[in-house]
Order: structure tokens, then sequence, then C-alpha cells
């Protein structure tokens, strides 16, 4: 009988390699990236086109390749990364196994050049489908520059499942994200069909976050820093006011290295519990460095899971060290670690005989006894009812008071008014009715009864007229002092702000009148794929609030237009803050058009508040006389507060 095993081709086996290590232009992207920062590259530019079907290059500065290394590399398990097994627990860069470049140029066509330092001439190599196909010399400068075309074209079937263009772009931008927010303090840039998408200058770990992100996470973060004798934990995270239902700000990073653990991301949701909406997600850039030799990144061909030989622990400090930062916030209550003035529990030891204190009452124990009596306590005669009063204050018991008719007094005559009869309270001869009401005589009334097994109806105040504001006085802070009919009050000059706009963008998303600025320098957003496709889809909404927007394609959006009321320096910010609205599930037409309104009434208010003039402090209070509801922001805050003259007496004493 005929042996039936037999060695695959190499071709044939980089291939199947390929499905695991590539299995989409963006693990091309993420391979090459982290290669060059291996070759200690401090400038890193990605180009791609068609999504990556096409063309991706890279081009870094890093050490580069003399001719042989430049050879070999394209070789399946040719590393310079680790020589033994035991290199794998105390790896120091990204690359290890030396499958990436042989699987990518088994699927693609592949041009490398190359050129070291102190080299006269750079080597260009080309390998097509995993064969070799010439190796020459080129000018190139110091570093490597790798192009590889048309991904995927000798597999007819994995190049027809391929994701399309759009969803393949938005994958390496993500892809990219992980390795520049992994990197500061390396410089990188991304193209995209030519055009620029991400210029990325070194800078700090912040800056980079608020770089790759958007400027929207900058107010938002909060820094964390904890360090043990197990890991280190650093980075920032978001403030639970900040959690969104769909987030993607949410990173890990182990020794430089981006993974995915559920087990960790628990412990950091552990942390906001009850601080945030179950159906809502924090932001987190969480970098963690802990001894290789207590990791294992060989655990997928992605490397993206990781395992830890101190799990557990690691939980414990990444829960520890969100919950610390957070309680810097006042979000979580500090624990109060000062003994002094503290209750000493005794410990539970084995052996030891504890005994319970028996349960003891006093039988004898009567709180009416004479000695329970406040005696500077007054002695009722009667109440207003006309009964004996049977206790003094303090519980003891009257013994001889003696009623008095109603509507009579023991020391006056009779008297009249609202009880049909009056008695006398102090020597002078004050009846109860000239007490409560400071000697004027009230009208008799009747209280109308009303049977409950008729509805209740609401009581509202009739105005014939609404109070306008007048005499406005600016005040420092954002505040403006005006009198609201006869009554004295304090404006907040935003919030009054954020209800006038609320009701004029409600007027626009209901007629579409709504007025936009355009922009002198036309100002281009780089989104999500998801991002785009929400916007695209509300795109009549956000056409009728004023923006005017040129949807590109592959996430990219230009603004050439904005309301005319909204700061030029929050375009961005506002259009993120629209995108969470449309974002939540769909309501009633009135309901939501409400939410949008809010939205961008609140965007629209941010920023410092200047102390307004008189005549724009006068315009800013008729409009809100004139608005539907001045008295409440659409956030259901105060918009004014009243000073009573009562206040007032009491300051000046």
């Amino acid at each position: 009988m005929a042996d039936r095993i037999r060695l695959l081709p190499e071709v044939v086996a980089n291939q199947i390699a390929a499905g695991e290590v590539v299995n989409r232009p963006a693990s091309v992207v993420k391979e090459m990236m982290e290669n060059s920062i291996d070759a200690g590259a401090t400038r890193v530019q990605v180009n791609f086109r068609d999504g990556g079907r096409d063309l991706i290059q890279i081009v870094d500065d890093g050490c580069g390749m003399s001719p042989i290394d430049a050879r070999m590399a394209f070789d399946r398990h040719a590393t310079s990364k680790i020589a033994a097994v035991e290199d794998i627990y105390a790896l120091s860069t990204f690359g290890f196994r030396g499958e990436a470049l042989a699987s990518i140029a088994a699927v693609a066509q592949v041009e490398l050049r190359t050129r070291q330092e102190g080299d006269d001439v750079g080597t260009c190599t080309e390998i097509n489908g995993g064969q070799f196909v010439s190796q020459t010399p080129v000018m190139c400068p110091v570093g490597s520059q790798f192009y590889v075309r048309n991904l995927f074209y000798n597999v007819p079937a994995r190049r027809r499942f391929l994701d399309k263009s759009t969803t393949s772009a938005a994958q390496i931008r993500t892809e990219f994200q992980r390795v520049a927010l992994c990197n500061p303090h390396i410089g990188f840039e991304l193209y995209s069909n030519d055009a620029p998408v991400y210029t990325l200058a070194a800078s700090s770990l912040a800056g980079r976050i608020v770089d790759v992100v958007g400027r929207h996470i900058k107010q938002n973060l909060l820094e964390v820093e904890a360090d043990t004798s197990i890991a280190r934990a650093e980075g920032f995270i978001g403030r639970p006011a900040a959690a969104k239902r769909r987030n993607t700000e949410q990173y890990l990073f182990v020794n430089g290295r981006f993974f995915k653990s559920a087990y960790l991301t628990g412990a950091i949701l552990k942390a906001y519990e009850k601080l945030i909406p179950e159906n809502c997600t924090p932001s987190y850039f969480l970098y963690l460095t802990i001894d290789p030799s207590r990791i294992d990144v060989n655990v997928h061909p992605q490397k993206t899971e990781v395992k830890f030989a101190d799990e557990d622990a690691v939980w414990q400090i990444v829960n520890a060290a969100v919950r610390e930062t957070l309680a810097k916030t006042g979000a979580v209550p500090l624990m109060d670690f000062d003994r002094e003035g503290g209750v000493e529990i005794p410990v539970l030891e084995r052996g030891a005989v504890y005994s319970e204190p028996r349960a003891m009452s006093d039988e004898s124990y009567n709180p009416f006894r004479e000695e329970y009596v406040d005696p500077s306590a007054p002695e009722p005669d009667t109440d207003f009812t006309g009964f004996d009063v049977p206790y003094r204050a303090g519980g003891s018991r009257v013994s001889d008071a003696t009623a008095a008719p109603y509507g009579s007094s023991r020391t006056g005559s009779p008297g009249t008014g609202i009880f049909g009869g009056g008695f006398t309270l102090s020597d002078e001869g004050e009846t109860f009715e000239e007490y409560v009401s400071g000697g004027v005589q009230h009208a008799e009334s009747e209280l109308e009864f009303i049977p409950s097994a008729e509805d209740a109806e609401q009581q509202f105040l009739e105005i014939e007229s609404r109070p306008s504001f007048t005499d406005p006085l600016p005040l420092a802070g954002g505040y403006v002092a005006a009198l609201l009919g006869e009554r004295l009050v304090v404006v907040d000059v935003r919030r009054a702000r954020e209800r006038i706009l609320y009701e004029n963008y409600l007027r626009m998303l209901g007629n579409g009148s709504a007025v936009s600025q355009q922009l002198l320098f036309p100002e281009r957003l780089e989104l999500s794929g998801d991002e785009y496709a929400l916007l695209e889809e509300n795109a009549v909404d956000v056409a009728a609030l004023g923006f005017d927007l040129d949807y590109l394609g592959d996430g990219a959006v230009e603004v050439r237009g904005a309301p005319a009321d909204l700061p030029a320096e929050g375009i961005d910010r506002m259009l993120y803050d629209l995108l969470q609205t449309f974002s939540l599930p769909v309501a009633a037409g009135d309901v939501r058009r409400e939410r949008i309104a809010a939205a961008m009434a609140l965007g629209a208010v941010r920023g410092a508040m200047r102390t307004l003039t008189r005549e724009e402090a006068a315009a800013l209070l008729e409009q809100l006389a004139g608005s539907d509801n001045f008295s409440y922001s659409p956030s259901g805050k105060a918009i004014f507060a009243e000073i009573p003259p009562e206040d007032i007496r009491t300051r000046l004493g």
C-alpha cells in the first residue's frame, strides 16, 4: 500500500500559515509597524489604497538591513528576536516567531528597500507569492520601505471574502491607533489612498491619546498610577459622567503590547459599579508593566491574548488603581485609615472561650417618675380644644388642670375670630387671632369639600401677564442681577443661553430654517465606520441644525459650514455629542428632536463665560422672558435664584 503522508511544499505551508497570521490587510499593517518599532524607528509612515487590497506601504527610519538579512527575513522562522525557547519569556520586542514576513510574502507581491547606517547603497528585494524574484542595489535612505501589493492575489478564495474597502480601512485605522497609543515617543503618519488621515508627532502619553481619539477626551481623562512588586499600572481612565453606550475608547496594554482580556476589563468595570448606568461603559487607556517572565504572549496567532502568572493579583491591582483614581474625584469615598478614636475589634483565636454577656433590664424604670420631670418646662393649663392637658412637658402628669370652655379664657373675656371665640395668651390680653396674624383680623372663610371619588385636578397658578426682567446689572462670573416683577433675582447666563438656544434648535428641527456660517478653512474629520454610517443616516437632522457637510467616504467628513452661534473650536466636539445622541435608542419624533436640541444647546454654551455689558444682558433677559420656560434649563437646572428681602435683612443685621 502506498504511503499517504507527505511533506507540504514550503509555499503551500506559508499560505496556510498566512491564514492565521495575516487574515486581513489590518494584520499586515500591525505586523509591519511592530517590525519598524523593533528596528528602532523614530518615524513610521503608513499608506494604503483600496482598503489595503492594492497597496500597503510602510516606511520607517530604523536601523535597516544588510543584503543577506533582507533576503533571509522572508524565510519562515527566520528572526533576530530570539535564539532559544527561553527567550520567549524575556521578550523586549513585538515580533519573535519569524512568521509574519514569510506569511505576507506568500500571499502578496512584496518589495523591500532597505539600507543600514554606513552603507553606500541599499538593497531592493522582491518576492512574489513566496517565490524569490530578485535582489538588486538601489539608492534609498537609512531604514526600510515595504511595499505589499495585491494582497491574496494568488489565493482567490481568500481575496473574494475580504471585507469591503471601507470596512478594511476602518480596521487598518484601528490597528494604527493601537500601535500609536503604545508608542507616544514615536511619530506616526497614516495615509488613505494617498490622503493624510493622521499626522502624530512624538508627545506625552496624554497628548498622544488626545491626538488619536480627539480633543473631546481631554477634559474627561483621569490619571491612573499604581506601582507594586508584581505590576505597575499607569495611564488614564474616563470620568463616570462621560461613559457611553457604544464606547470604542478602551485599550489595555502590557509591556507596550495591546491585548484583550475580559477578566481585567471586569476589574475596571467593577470599580465603576453603581457610578455609571448598567448599559454604559467607561473609557480607559491602561498600561501594565510586568516582568516578562511572569506573562506568556505566545498564546494567540494575532498576539492579542496574554496569560498572566499572577492573574488574580493583577486583577486586584487594576481594580484598586482605578478605584483610587475615581476616589480622588469624589466619585468613590476614600477609605479612612486614621486609627485615632477607632474601636478595637478583637481577633478571633482558636481554642479561646468566649462568654456572651447576659441581657439585663431595669424593671423599676418609670418615665413618669418625678426625677424625670424637666423643672424648667412651662405648665400648660389647657389645649386649644378645651380638653384637659394630661401631662407636662417632660412626662409629669398635671393633677389639677381644669378645662376651659371652648371659646373662653381663664383670664379674659370671650373673643371673636375665625374660631368663633378667643382666649388670652398673655397678660396684655392678646388674643389667639392677634397672636397668629400680628393683630390683623381675618374674615370668616369656608373650606370646600372635594369628595374622594372625584378625580384629582392639577392646580395652576394663573398669571394675567408674564412679568419681565428689568434693571439688569451684569456680575462677574457669568451672572446677571435683575428684577423679575418686584423680586430680586440672579440669572445664570450660561443656563439662560442654553434655554434660548434649545428652543431655537427645536424650531430649526421642525421647519429646517437653520442659519449656517461657512468656514474660511473647511475642517476635515475622520470617523470610524459605524460613526460615519450613523452620521449619514441622520444627515437630514444634521443639515437642519446648520451643518454643511461633505461625506467623502472611508469615514472622512469635511465640515464646510456650522451653526452661526457655534464656536469654531467646538465643531468636532459638537458632532461627537450629536453622534452620541443619535446612537441612543430610537424615540418618538418629538422626544428625539428634544434630545438633539438639548445636545446642541449644551455644546454651544461650553467654554468660559465673559461678563456681559448692560445692553447684552438686557437683550439676553428679554429673550429669556419670551421663552416657553424661563425657570429651568433643558437639563432641569434652575436658571435664576431669588434673593428674598428676609435674606438681605439677615445679612445686614
